[in-house]
This record gives structure tokens, sequence and C-alpha cells, in this order.
């Protein structure tokens, strides 16, 4: 259900990079969490880093939200760069299988899969 890639570039980096790819990819970034920060501006002690990127390709969500108005819970497609003992990784969660565990629509399936494979090449453009 994860697609993860480990990446040689520091986290800083990997994060201006996967920017990048996805404005080059037809999506637009909705907002940019992060988390590391936010613990620790919270007092938490929190020795990583975490940067969670909403991203949407708004032809694509509106094919979904028309067609099942409860999946705006799914929505936006999210894309982490994190750390994980030092090494810079960046992951997202894979819509195919998610939808398919929402939805029996075909339809939804096929838009899935046409976002997946997009946000896969970001991944891997940001790597």
């Amino acid at each position: 259900m994860y697609y993860i890639v480990e990446t040689d570039k520091p986290f800083d980096q990997a994060s201006a990079d996967l920017e990048a790819a996805v404005k080059r990819n037809g999506f637009g970034i909705l907002h940019i969490h992060d988390l590391g920060n936010t613990l620790r501006s919270r007092g938490m002690v929190f020795d990583e880093q975490c940067r969670v990127f909403e991203v949407c390709n708004p032809g694509q969500a509106a094919k979904v939200l028309s067609t099942d108005m409860r999946l705006n819970m799914a929505l936006p497609c999210r894309i982490s760069v994190f750390t994980e003992q030092g090494r810079t990784k960046i992951g997202f969660i894979r819509p195919k299988p998610m939808l398919a565990a929402l939805s029996q629509n075909a339809e939804l399936v096929e838009v899935a899969a046409a976002v997946e494979e997009k946000i896969t090449k970001m991944v891997e453009e940001a790597k």
C-alpha cells in the first residue's frame, strides 16, 4: 500500500526537488505541512524531519468527487519527504489500492491508477 524510495539527497534538497516535480507533472501544491517543526514548536522531542505535501490535479479530483462525494475524505493526495534514522525518504500511500478499498467503481479505479502513475513519476524525479 506504501510507495517509499530512499534518496541520497539531503532533506531540504529532496523537498525542493519534489516541489518542482509536482509542478512539472501538472499537479498543484495546496499546502505543505512541516510536521517535524510543528511537533518541536509544541515542545515535543522529535529528532526526524517530515514534510507532507498536499497535492492535487483539479481535473482528476473533480472526476472522483462527481462520482462519489464521500471520497473527499481521501483527497487531496499526500506525498511525504521524511527522514528515518538519518536517511531521507520520499513516499505516499498508493491511490489505487486505497480507492479500491473505498469504492468498487471501475471509472474511479482508472482515475486512481492514472494519479498513482503520475505521483510515482514525481517521486522518482525528486529522488
